[in-house]
């Protein structure tokens, strides 16, 4: 379809923390008639997300944290996650261990990558790269928590894999990416190694 798309215009609507721009495109339809289109895109880059998993005992590690746009469309804005952040310049597996350190406090070993998503097509377009890393108890190198600069206040998490699994159908677990690395650790067999 690359050649189905023709960009006739943007327009910078806002550049802070990532950038907003609405484009005025040409989408050929399948019945080969162009049709105009009016988009708003949202730009801040790309990232990467880790489930912390320790197979040994059965627990993983996420983090709680404060959404404004959670708490703007009237949810609960203590959202739990994995570990998350945009790869500033890294390749995804490092962007997915500085994370993991930086809001777990604990240094991942072995880290795998499970897949790559486009989280809100329709309107972002940060891919995430999605990981598995594995952790125990002597990994732990601080406490956690997120850098403060960032205004990041986290609350860490250590539950076994089936309470965080089993928040997906209670409602307890709401984030897409977190949702998404659960399943596959599910799926991959991840805590049946022990």
């Amino acid at each position: 379809m690359g050649d189905g798309v023709r960009i006739d215009g943007e327009a910078l609507l806002s550049h802070d923390w990532g950038r907003l721009s609405r484009y005025t495109i040409a989408v050929r339809r399948r019945s080969g008639d162009w049709q105009q289109q009016l988009r708003e895109v949202y730009d801040h880059g790309n990232a990467a997300a880790i489930l912390l998993c320790d197979p040994d005992r059965g627990t993983v590690i996420l983090a709680r944290q404060f959404r404004l746009p959670v708490h703007l469309n009237g949810d609960d804005p203590a959202l739990i996650e994995v570990c998350a952040g945009l790869l500033d310049g890294d390749d995804p597996e490092t962007c997915a261990r500085r994370e993991a350190e930086e809001e777990s406090g604990f240094r991942v070993e072995a880290v795998t990558h499970a897949f790559d998503a486009y989280m809100s097509p329709g309107s972002l377009t940060e891919k995430l790269a999605c990981f598995i890393g594995l952790y125990h108890e002597g990994h732990r190198v601080s406490e956690g928590g997120g850098l403060v600069h960032e205004g990041e206040d986290i609350e860490v998490l250590e539950m076994p894999f089936t309470t965080a699994f089993g928040m997906i159908a209670t409602g307890g677990i709401t984030d897409a990416k977190t949702i998404m690395l659960l399943q596959h650790a599910a799926l991959s067999g991840v805590f049946e190694r022990r």
